[in-house]
């Protein structure tokens, strides 16, 4: 089944980016231009990628300040 009309993308390729390492429909479209044209089938990019194609993130918050670092940064300009 098609997925993006404008430049024939199935299905099964924008599946096969995902699980080649795509995990953004920017990323899909880097790869295949699905979603670069008429923008109609990116929801569809979404929902494929929904489906489990990329590994959780973990939660940004593990303990530590999340801009830890950044004083030492300051401090060298």
């Amino acid at each position: 089944m098609y997925v993006c009309s404008c430049f024939g993308v199935t299905e099964a390729q924008v599946q096969q980016h995902a699980d080649d390492g795509a995990c953004t429909p920017r990323q899909i479209a880097s790869a295949c231009k699905a979603g670069t044209d008429c923008g109609s089938c990116v929801r569809r990019i979404q929902a494929i990628l929904g489906r489990g194609a990329c590994p959780r993130r973990e939660p940004a918050d593990q303990g530590r300040p999340l801009l830890a670092g950044l004083e030492r940064l300051d401090e060298a300009a």
